[in-house]
């Protein structure tokens, strides 16, 4: 059987990207969600119970169908452990 791939090109004004300090999972019955969040200003002290509040605003949505969550997962294992070498990091 002949392999699959998948050729991916990103439009020029992507190409930055965007940052994001935050990310939120959850899911719906037919996709997994994942809210990426940037601070909108600093951290300040609530009043009435001393918490750090953290305003954010979500800069990116992202769905993931179920069957695409695990090959997420092994990319982001691969990525951390090439990036925890290229550091010389240890788990």
């Amino acid at each position: 059987m002949p392999e699959q791939r998948i050729q991916i090109s990103l439009p020029p004004k992507q190409l930055a990207g965007v940052f994001a300090d935050f990310v939120r999972a959850w899911h719906t019955k037919d996709a997994f969600v994942l809210d990426f969040a940037a601070l909108t200003e600093p951290v300040q002290r609530d009043n009435d119970s001393g918490d750090l509040v953290h305003n954010a605003a979500i800069v990116s949505r992202v769905r993931i169908p179920p069957s695409q969550v695990f090959e997420l997962m092994k990319a982001l294992e691969q990525q951390l452990s090439a990036w925890e070498q290229e550091n010389q990091r240890s788990r």
